[in-house]
């Protein structure tokens, strides 16, 4: 089994401490970055300062980007499969003739 590592993470100047596999860590780190740019522009563009607001609002921005790419890949996957299905019958029909 791998070992855990413990890493600190900062998000909106509170450190949380977590304990995790090795492959997790750059992922965290570029989440906690990430969060903290859009924390930053949040208080800069909309003038809010408090960070329970501001946290609200980033989390809802990452959840409605991960909604919007769950969406996207099912109308992807859906005109792919029509696709292949028209690309199967004529092929069935070049096959049979």
């Amino acid at each position: 089994m791998a070992e855990l590592l413990k890493i600190k993470i900062s998000i909106a100047n509170r450190v949380y401490p977590l304990t995790i596999p090795p492959s997790q860590e750059e992922g965290l780190r570029k989440a906690a970055k990430k969060i903290e740019t859009m924390i930053k522009e949040f208080e800069q563009n909309y003038s809010v300062r408090d960070k329970q607001d501001v946290l609200a609002m980033c989390a809802l921005q990452f959840a409605s980007q991960v909604e919007q790419k769950i969406l996207d890949k099912e109308y992807t996957n859906e005109h792919v499969e029509e696709k292949l299905t028209i690309i199967n019958q004529i092929l069935s029909s070049h096959l049979n003739s």
